[in-house]
């Protein structure tokens, strides 16, 4: 049996546990620095393409992004995939690319890196919508 809480369900029990999003900010932010040092950082990117972008455009958007792993040395790794969730809640979001970066320098390296700008410019066209997740894995 498989069961579903949801996020009023678990903020409802934090409440009823005294723990709220102050708390939960306030201890994050206070082992954050042990976090930065123990670590290591995740940038999970995912992307919504616009309605008729061909299989072709979609595959040379996923060449590209991963080619980024030989074009930037600051990505430690690459892993990609596309969305195949039974629960429909994707908002329309199919494709999945999770970096990791040994830093936040390294981070801080990969942003505005001209590779990095030249896939945006290569993806934007194609692209409805982007959103992007980083986390310090515990």
């Amino acid at each position: 049996m498989k069961i579903y809480i949801s996020l009023l369900t678990l903020l409802m029990v934090f409440s009823a546990m005294g723990i709220n999003q102050t708390s939960m900010s306030t201890e994050n932010s206070l082992s954050a620095t042990k976090i930065d040092q123990d670590s290591v950082l995740r940038h999970v990117v995912l992307f919504k393409f616009k309605e008729g972008t061909s299989s072709e455009q979609m595959a040379e958007i996923e060449t590209a992004f991963v080619a980024l792993k030989n074009k930037i040395p600051e990505i430690e790794s690459i892993e990609w995939g596309i969305n195949n969730s039974p629960e429909g809640l994707n908002k329309g979001f199919t494709h999945c690319f999770f970096l990791t970066f040994a830093s936040k320098a390294a981070r801080e390296v990969y942003l505005p890196h001209p590779d990095h700008k030249a896939f945006g410019d290569l993806s934007g066209p194609v692209l409805e919508d982007v959103l992007v997740v980083d986390y310090w894995t515990p």
